[in-house]
């Protein structure tokens, strides 16, 4: 995400349901999937990661 340009806001982790040691990470960051730098760390991450779904992406609220 770093070398993205994107914020990292959380990560967690929990056991997988898999088996021992397995873990599944949750992650949250700033910023729209369709973002260009969001787009291109999703990207990297899918290429590195086993799996990677993307539960939500909302647009900022104009104020």
């Amino acid at each position: 995400m770093a070398r993205h340009g994107v914020d990292l806001t959380k990560l967690q982790s929990r056991p997988a349901r898999s088996g021992l040691w397995e873990y599944v990470f949750y992650a949250d960051i700033q910023g729209h999937r369709e973002d260009a730098q969001v787009a291109a760390a999703l990207q990297e991450l899918n290429e590195r990661a086993a799996f990677v779904k993307v539960i939500g992406s909302y647009p900022v609220a104009a104020i």
